[in-house]
């Protein structure tokens, strides 16, 4: 793939972040994923390759937008695997919470599982804890390795999971071996990209999830070193038939990150919506400007790039096309082998 296609990626991920930063703290989570949804999937007609959605907010009978087999791009360029979450978090929007994000990763056709729409168990973590751990170990054991890799005592280890019942279980055994726990509202992609991130203070995910989001979370990973572990959780017959149908044989087999993105090129773009742990969410400026804090990676390069942006706002419509580049646009190149 063109190396251009990263800031491409951007472009897309800051238009539907501002869209939907329009419905920050309106309590209104449809009408802030369709806002981002209809920006993106009109942002990525401007981009130069033939890409279809393999990863989108549904089948084609069930989303008019960035559905499952849709083509998007130009028409031009390199074939590619399309995954998008326009709006990672959309209660975090409506509540006005920290932790959202406007997702897309770009990888070279065939690359990416094709994740159905069901539960994912999975094991998220940064550069240095690569091999050494395993999504079917108790997770007393994986927390004491863990701390063994990274020469600590398990008593200084973050673990980030989301806040759900059905993981009670999984938070009891995490209190009983000491660790700290960071309790999600929502946000798997960002919860597992904050493991490669030390500032972030995270050194595990854990627990289930959406299984799309674990693709898209592995993408980042792999492009920074990390790792991601998962295992598809099929509840009942036709989720089994339907793993089948999509390539996964067999359904419940333990997925590592190549299985989940492959081993081809792979871009991945995140912006901001509201604040989080890496990136900043849209803000606000003097003169009709709003500035974004958007994050690109490349696994052919290991290039990470953070990219403020400064977009000149029209008062009455959003114009996300609207960039000053020469006077607001930084961006900061580092390397996945320092982080």
């Amino acid at each position: 793939m063109d190396r251009q296609l990263s800031l491409e990626c951007v472009r897309v991920t800051e238009a539907a972040a501002l869209a939907s930063a329009q419905w920050v703290g309106r309590g209104r989570s449809d009408e802030a994923d369709d806002a981002a949804t209809r920006m993106m999937r009109s942002m990525f007609a401007s981009v130069p390759i033939q890409g279809t959605v393999v990863i989108g907010e549904g089948e084609m009978d069930e989303a008019p937008m960035l559905a499952i087999g849709e083509s998007v791009g130009s028409g031009e360029g390199s074939e590619a695997d399309v995954a998008v979450d326009p709006v990672e978090g959309t209660e975090l929007v409506a509540k006005g919470l920290n932790g959202a994000l406007s997702v897309i990763a770009i990888a070279d056709r065939g690359q990416l599982l094709h994740a159905p729409d069901m539960y994912m168990r999975k094991l998220a973590c940064g550069p240095r804890l690569r091999g050494h751990l395993h999504l079917d170990d108790p997770l007393e054991w994986t927390v004491r390795k863990t701390a063994t890799v990274l020469g600590r005592d398990v008593s200084e280890l973050t673990v980030s999971i989301l806040d759900r019942e059905r993981h009670a279980a999984e938070i009891a055994a995490l209190r009983r071996a000491g660790v700290r726990l960071k309790l999600l509202e929502a946000g798997d992609v960002a919860g597992a990209l904050a493991t490669a991130f030390s500032e972030s203070g995270v050194d595990l995910y854990v627990g289930s999830g959406g299984a799309p989001e674990g693709v898209l979370a592995a993408a980042a990973l792999r492009c920074m070193g990390g790792e991601m572990q998962a295992r598809l959780m099929p509840a009942g017959e036709d989720e089994w038939n339907r793993c089948l149908a999509m390539g996964v044989h067999p359904p419940d087999r333990l997925l590592h990150t190549e299985d989940l993105c492959g081993r081809g090129d792979v871009i991945f773009a995140a912006t901001g919506i509201t604040p989080g742990d890496v990136l900043q969410g849209v803000r606000n400026t003097s003169g009709n400007y709003a500035e974004t804090h958007s994050l690109v990676l490349r696994s052919k390069t290991g290039t990470l790039r953070f990219v403020r942006t400064l977009h000149a706002m029209d008062p009455c419509s959003l114009q996300p096309d609207a960039v000053i580049p020469e006077v607001a646009s930084a961006s900061a190149d580092r390397r996945s082998d320092v982080i």
